[in-house]
């Protein structure tokens, strides 16, 4: 893990991202497991709870930073993608996980990353299950809560502990049965939490197939700090030169150098 670099423009949007995302953690615990949920246009689900989580939290970061700007899974679609323009841009998902957090299952999120030049900088998640934020980013140090946190230094073997979620698409279940009968599968049903484990060492690995920036932003900023490397199967979303909420799903194997050589070899990619 680095020392954190002097940078007064980052430090306080650091301090801003860790009190707006503080500052929904009520409102999220209040109504776990009671929210309703609708269909978005995409046939996912989407509560009241993530659009005024993400309306807050917008609202509060654009308060400080009026030149920054600022995305999020709750935003309107657009047909036309929108240019990124900014030195910093953020991105939210003011629920991943939505699913768990309808139906009273505590793995869920909030995350929220701010980006330099499109590139992740620094990512606030806040995982519910545990009640902890879990903040980091490249050149700056990895934390839970204020512990400093790193990733796992175990070879690969089968007892590893890789988050996988079940592809949307069919064409990739061999590699789902690839990886169940190679290594211990965690399904947390949450792409942020997948991913932020990795960096602190609860888990090992990472692969999916299901993502949009916004699931991962966050922690992809984490995971640059934790050493951990990100091979994008397809779609490389960074460095983000715009953002659409059409974009194509984000697909990845994750890990330390030597898991993410090992994972490639499993699912023969």
């Amino acid at each position: 893990m680095s020392s954190p670099l002097p940078n007064q423009e980052i430090d306080q949007r650091i301090a801003a991202a860790q009190a707006a995302v503080n500052a929904e953690t009520e409102l999220m615990h209040r109504e776990f497991g009671r929210a309703r949920s609708e269909l978005k246009y995409d046939g996912t689900k989407v509560t009241a709870v993530d659009i005024a989580i993400s309306q807050n939290i917008q609202a509060a970061i654009s308060a400080q930073f009026p030149v920054d700007q600022f995305f999020s899974e709750e935003l309107s679609p657009t047909e036309t993608a929108i240019p990124v323009t900014a030195r910093f841009c953020w991105v939210l998902d003011p629920i991943d996980g939505t699913n768990n957090y309808v139906n009273g299952i505590s793995h869920c999120a909030i995350s929220l990353a701010l980006l330099e030049n499109g590139e992740p900088a620094y990512g606030v998640i806040y995982d519910l299950a545990r009640r902890v934020l879990i903040h980091g980013g490249p050149g700056r140090g990895l934390y839970e809560g204020t512990r400093p946190a790193q990733a796992r230094g175990e070879a690969p073997n089968n007892h590893s502990l890789i988050g996988f979620h079940s592809p949307s698409d069919k064409r990739h279940a061999m590699e789902g049965k690839q990886l169940i009968e190679n290594f211990k599968i965690r399904g947390l049903g949450s792409s942020t939490l997948h991913l932020a484990y990795a960096a602190i060492g609860l888990l090992d690995g990472v692969v999916d197939h299901n993502n949009k920036v916004w699931d991962i932003a966050a922690a992809c900023a984490l995971c640059a700090e934790a050493g951990i490397k990100i091979h994008y199967l397809e779609n490389p979303p960074f460095p983000m030169r715009t953002f659409t909420l059409l974009a194509p799903r984000v697909q990845y194997a994750a890990g330390l150098p030597a898991m993410v050589q090992r994972l490639r070899e499993v699912i023969g990619r």
